[in-house]
Order: structure tokens, then sequence, then C-alpha cells
């Protein structure tokens, strides 16, 4: 009975800080179908003038087809890149032992402290020299920035995966190589999708790199379109609101799709 009281109490706790976190979302959302007068009159809760006609509106007004397909370009390439890069990089480190491999391990580290903005103005300015600023060089920009956290937490997770299984596939004939892609980086799954969400919803809201690339007509990402959307819509917050919840649709879509390995890996980590 006084197990059933605790796991009660905790359930209840739980569900109320969760309600917290989630209801200024579900402002956003409700606010987004409503009509001009009904976001001020009542922001807290629905009113009578609920509509859809303002996602219509926003999409429309956002090119949303375009930018969306601008960043997820953009993202697909940057995470497919850094995930290749970072657990190639982090198998190599985690099974050759050596000074080396060491030394190695603590520059990615130490590259982790380094903020962006102290490296802003020489990056541009040396892509800029070769005329090198686009999409392309969007996506090694973000593989070069985010690499590092990526192969820390790929290291880890090959540091727990035995070496028996390496040895093993070298008996069967399997070169390093296969060994990587068919045997090691399969058993790291559930890490593999918490690089790739962390990193997808990263890249998916930058703002300030975008801008600085590729804020040019025709490369506009959702975020570069969304900050002269608000511009444009400062006294229509309805609109505002609606193209908001449009540019989160898809990484929530993502989330969820990849949230039980995600788990999966937090639980491991715990456990460790």
């Amino acid at each position: 009975m006084q197990k059933r009281s605790r796991k009660f109490i905790s359930l209840t706790i739980f569900s109320i800080i969760g309600l917290f976190w989630v209801y200024p979302f579900v402002i956003v959302v409700i606010n987004s179908m409503k009509g001009k007068r009904g976001v001020f009159q009542n922001p807290l809760w629905f009113t009578k003038d609920f509509s859809l006609n303002n996602f219509k509106t926003a999409f429309q007004a956002l090119d949303f087809a375009h930018s969306f397909f601008n960043s997820l370009i953009i993202t697909l390439g940057s995470v497919a890149l850094i995930t290749v890069v970072s657990a190639a990089a982090a198998y190599a480190i985690s099974r050759v032992k050596g000074p080396f491999s060491s030394i190695i391990y603590y520059i990615c580290a130490g590259t982790m402290l380094i903020p962006f903005q102290s490296i802003m103005i020489p990056l541009l300015s040396l892509f800029g020299k070769v005329d090198f600023l686009n999409r392309t060089s969007l996506i090694i920009m973000n593989t070069g920035l985010s690499v590092s956290l990526s192969i820390i937490l790929y290291y880890g997770a090959f540091q727990g995966v035995s070496k028996s299984l390496d040895e093993a596939a070298a008996l069967d004939g399997a070169y390093p190589l296969k060994t990587f892609v068919f045997v090691i980086f399969p058993a790291v799954s559930p890490m593999t999708g918490t690089v790739i969400i962390l990193n997808a919803m990263k890249i998916w809201n930058d703002y300030l790199l975008p801008s600085l690339v590729v804020n040019k007509d025709g490369m506009y990402t959702i975020p570069l379109k969304m900050y002269s959307f608000f511009g444009e819509t400062n006294s229509e917050w309805q609109l505002a609101l609606a193209g908001l919840v449009l540019s989160m649709i898809p990484i929530i879509v993502l989330f969820l799709l990849l949230q039980k390995q995600v788990m999966t890996s937090v639980t491991e980590g715990a456990i460790k």
C-alpha cells in the first residue's frame, strides 16, 4: 500500500512538471489558430474565432516549400556527414590505443570550449576568399563545428562494445572497415539516434550561421524566413505563431521517430 502511494505521488508530481513544460507549446498552438482579436482577448485558451486559415496564410507568406527544402538539404547533409565522420573517428580512437589517440580525444574535448563567435569572422573570411559561401560550405561548416561533441558521445558508446566482437569478425575474415560498418556501428544504434536528433535540432533551428553564409534570395532556411516573417507580421501575432508551429513540425516528427533510440541511449548511459 505504501509503495502504491509513493508511486502515485511520484506520478502526480512528474505529471505536473510535464504540464509546465508542455503548456507554453500548447499556448503557441492555440494562439496560432485564433483571429487577431482572439490572441489578445484570451491568450491562454481557445476563443470563438477558431480557424486553420492562419496556417495557409503563413505557409504562403513563408514560401514554406522552398525554405523547407533548403533547411532539409542543409540539415540532412550536415547530419549525415557528422554521423559518418564522428563515428569513424571515435571508433578509431577507441580501438587504436596510444598517446596519439589520447591527444586527438582531448583536442576534440578542448575544441568544444571554443565559442563560435571567436572563430566566426576568420571562418567566413577564409571561405569568402575562395568564393565558397553557399549551402555546401554551410554543410561543411556545420560538420566542423559539431563533430567534436559527436566524437565524444560515440567514443563512450564504443567503449561499451566488447572488443571480442572485433576479434570474432576478424577471425571470420572481415577487414576493419567491414567490421566497423556491419558489426560495431549497428551495435551503437541508440547513440546514433541521439547524435542525429541533437545535431538535427541544432542545425534546423540555427539562425546565426545561415544568416552569414546563405542570406541570399533562393537560399533562405526556415529560421531566416521566420525572422523576416516576424518583422512583416509584428502586429499579426496569430500568423507569426502559425509560421512558428509549421517550422517546429519537422523536428518534432524526427524526435518522435527516434525517441526510442534516444531513451535507450540515455538509459544505457545511466546504468554505466
